[in-house]
């Protein structure tokens, strides 16, 4: 069996090129992981059957020697984005049994290198929640806890990295459903630039804000999958292929908002963890300014305006008549009400009442149309910040990832996100990176620290990333 904890998509790329490991191995490896740990920490929701047969196949491409960067890698699928044939629930009892009747592109750009799909991973039902808690499967823990969250809505597919049941993954960003498991199971986690990947077999949650996104252990991994994913998509109108801008010569400069740092609930540890990785990014011959960004602290209030909004229309379709579950009832009305009321978990029902009373007459000004004014403000004071600075600089998350439990106030899951919605509201690409643990109960508990860069800009974010965690080149 291989110790799939010493590898990187990189190093494995090159171990398989070598003939020292083969593809069938690698795939053996991860299913004995999953098979070992999964019982316990709930992280794939399904296996699928064909994976030894996918490896296979991949190892006829690398004997040839044409292979692409991820011919033959196991990467886990977030159970919310669509292979043709294969179970896409969104972790929901809605569709709990539907099969998938095409492939999304970013998954299909996968297949089309000969990647191995290992299975679909747990989320946050229809991706609400920062703690997979909101799943109608059951909680995925923390494989650095068991007795923690491993945060949402992707914490299925972090888990599985951490856990060594993947080489990477693919998540969902809506709020910071990458950035903040990533940060609390101490990987990479990029969410690119909107509309850079193809929204297209993504289960809709929030359509302005959505967008496919890596999960892996180091940068350059995160880097390779985004780029395998990335591009114009011709079924998805808000998709580009856009020119990946790239830094200039001289110093990079990062900005940190230090005015936000003294909000109430940013733990200790959390703040003396972001001072250390400012003191790192000193000694890496980084400049750090102090900038301001007026408006920041209102993107949490945004973002819970707009987003029920768009959860509220796209999960309109969920009424038991087109496709996932229905029940019977004694009329039409009756069959909304049932297959709704049984059909979506208690979170979901709660960001639907919620949506659907912003958009409703007398308060869409209020509300809706306030938040998209708001909206478009904080992305001007960020295009204005991107002028000064090439990055700017936050903690991922206020805390290490929580008891599973802990928190029973729908109010203080949504604190959680406090630091990464304001990526998915102004657009721009945004990646986590491990920056240290958190010594708690006498388990240390791992931390990130948040990267944000202009529109089309992830290769700043790929190389600071690489330097501050000390990756080699090539």
């Amino acid at each position: 069996m291989i110790d799939i904890s010493t590898l990187t998509v990189k190093k494995t790329r090159k171990l398989l090129d070598k003939k020292e490991i083969f593809a069938k191995e690698l795939a053996e490896s991860c299913l004995q992981n999953i098979e070992n740990g999964n019982k316990e920490l709930n992280i794939f929701l399904e296996v699928y059957d064909d994976v030894l047969k996918q490896a296979e196949n991949a190892q006829k491409i690398i004997d040839t020697g044409k292979t692409s960067e991820l011919t033959g890698i196991p990467l886990a699928i977030k159970d919310n984005i669509l292979i043709k044939g294969k179970i896409a629930s969104a972790s929901s009892k809605m569709l709990q049994n539907y099969h998938a009747a095409y492939t999304a592109t970013a998954a299909q750009k996968l297949i089309d290198q000969n990647i191995v799909f290992i299975g679909r991973t747990n989320m946050d039902e229809f991706a609400m929640g920062s703690s997979t808690e909101n799943s109608a499967f059951g909680v995925t823990k923390n494989p650095c806890d068991a007795s923690r969250v491993a945060g949402g809505s992707s914490g299925g597919s972090a888990a599985a990295v951490a856990a060594n049941m993947a080489l990477g993954a693919l998540g969902s960003d809506t709020g910071g459903s990458v950035r903040e498991p990533a940060s609390f199971c101490g990987m990479v986690g990029l969410k690119p630039t909107y509309g850079s990947v193809s929204r297209y077999g993504l289960m809709a949650m929030g359509s302005s804000l959505d967008v496919i996104g890596p999960i892996a252990k180091t940068v350059a991994d995160a880097e390779i999958i985004f780029n395998a994913i990335k591009g114009k998509d011709k079924f998805d109108s808000t998709s580009m292929e856009g020119k990946i801008e790239r830094l200039k010569e001289g110093k990079i400069k990062i900005g940190v908002p230090y005015h936000i740092l003294d909000i109430e609930g940013i733990s200790e540890n959390v703040r003396k963890n972001f001072d250390e990785a400012i003191e790192k990014f000193k000694s890496l011959g980084f400049e750090i300014k102090d900038i301001k960004l007026p408006n920041i602290d209102k993107s949490l209030a945004v973002y819970y305006i707009i987003m029920p909004a768009e959860v509220s229309s796209n999960l309109a379709r969920y009424d038991g008549i087109k496709y996932g579950l229905s029940l019977n009832g004694e009329n039409l009305l009756d069959v909304y009400k049932k297959t709704r009321g049984e059909g979506f978990g208690e979170e979901t029902r709660r960001r639907i009442i919620l949506g659907t009373y912003v958009l409703s007459s007398g308060y869409y000004d209020a509300y809706y149309g306030k938040a998209m004014s708001a909206r478009k403000i904080i992305r001007d004071e960020f295009n204005g910040a991107f002028k000064e600075v090439n990055a700017i600089l936050t903690p991922t998350t206020s805390s290490p990832a929580w008891k599973i439990g802990e928190k029973t106030s729908p109010l203080e899951n949504y604190l959680a996100d406090i630091f990464t919605v304001t990526a998915n509201i102004t657009g721009g690409p945004a990646i986590s990176l491990p920056s240290g643990q958190a010594e708690t109960d006498g388990k240390k508990l791992p931390l990130g620290i948040q990267l944000m860069a202009p529109h089309m800009s992830e290769s700043i974010l790929f190389e600071v990333g690489k330097k501050f965690l000390e990756e080699e080149n090539g």
